[in-house]
């Protein structure tokens, strides 16, 4: 076990934000990650997960452990002709993850393709993205109680699935590590989802009629690259903000003034995207300082000189925040986590 103290996140966050934590340890082993768990018992010390570090917002140093899961390796098992059961332990990066399962023509996961992140963080917010959602190939995954130091498996009912969330950022937040993920993927009657966003047009630009599961990745990773900034290059979180959705009657009354605002109904709910209701309020390629909505996607918050403090991006999402409620009575929710 090799913990290090005072050690630079800057490579750490896809926001570039430098900000340094107290303890930092990188496990490879369940082995190494309960004795680390124990080392930050001794000292009492706060405890935080990182994957990827593409979802995470730090607006100060972190006064106790950061944890990086580097948990490898992908098992497979044939259920019958049509179905495979994939498990991936928690530091296969997601997109490598996603290309290993179409190189075996698993399908499933083809529509989230490109998102940044590893495999171990999947769940906690249920990524989604074109029409899918992990709950949707999710079988189970295995958990490290922090307090017991005891695996766990949790099913697809225990992990309480919502857009965006799941046990684990609700009444589990906290108390469990994700050890690994299983998936369950077709290997011959894929279903092809190709009716959400720009998929089906990014295909006919490409001159396919009837798409492979490899083909709807391809184009899902172009339209990707085409809106969202490349955290390598410029530095962002992807989507800031959860889409809101709205009750029908508040939808209603809304829509008298903006008529042309795009909806999508979920029963009693109304999904409104939050890029057009951010881009409305004139904030697309706006700049303020060091911190920017990106030009192409105003969803995105980025790192703009590459000097940002986390404390000036997010007061930057607070100003968001404030001008889409004040334009339109509607609460945008950061998706970002923010510590």
């Amino acid at each position: 076990m090799n913990i290090q103290e005072n050690f630079s996140l800057k490579n750490h966050n896809t926001f570039g934000v430098d900000v340094s934590a107290k303890y930092f340890a990188e496990v490879s082993s369940l082995e190494e990650l309960i004795e680390t768990i124990k080392f930050s018992k001794t000292h009492s010390l706060a405890i935080l997960f990182l994957g990827g570090g593409s979802n995470i917002l730090f607006t100060q140093d972190f006064e106790g452990i950061v944890i990086q899961l580097h948990l490898k390796g992908i098992e497979e098992e044939y259920l019958n002709e049509n179905e495979v059961l994939v498990t991936s332990k928690a530091g296969e990066n997601w997109h490598e993850f996603v290309l290993f399962c179409l190189n075996k023509n698993y399908g499933g996961l083809e529509n989230l393709s490109l998102i940044p992140g590893n495999v171990g963080t999947s769940p906690m917010q249920n990524i989604g993205a074109y029409g899918t959602e992990i709950k949707d190939t999710f079988v189970n995954c295995k958990v490290l109680n922090l307090e017991t130091l005891e695996v766990e498996k949790f099913d697809h009912q225990k992990c309480n699935f919502g857009y965006r969330e799941s046990v684990f950022k609700r009444e589990g937040k906290g108390k469990y590590v994700i050890l690994e993920v299983t998936f369950k993927l077709t290997r011959k009657n894929h279903v092809i989802k190709t009716d959400y966003g720009a998929i089906k047009s990014e295909l006919q630009d490409l001159g396919i009629e009837n798409p492979t599961i490899q083909e709807v990745s391809k184009a899902v990773i172009s339209i990707r690259q085409s809106k969202l900034p490349n955290p390598k290059v410029i530095g962002n979180a992807g989507s800031f903000f959860k889409n809101p959705s709205i009750p029908t009657d508040q939808f209603l009354i809304v829509r008298e003034k903006h008529p042309e605002m795009p909806n999508y109904p979920q029963g009693d709910l109304v999904k409104i995207p939050a890029g057009w209701l951010i881009e409305q309020c004139g904030w697309k390629g706006k700049q303020i300082g060091n911190v920017a909505s990106h030009e192409l996607q105003a969803l995105v918050i980025v790192n703009k000189t590459g000097k940002a403090t986390g404390r000036e991006i997010y007061d930057f999402s607070a100003m968001i925040i404030d001008s889409v409620y004040q334009k339109f009575g509607i609460a945008l929710e950061r998706e970002v986590n923010i510590k």
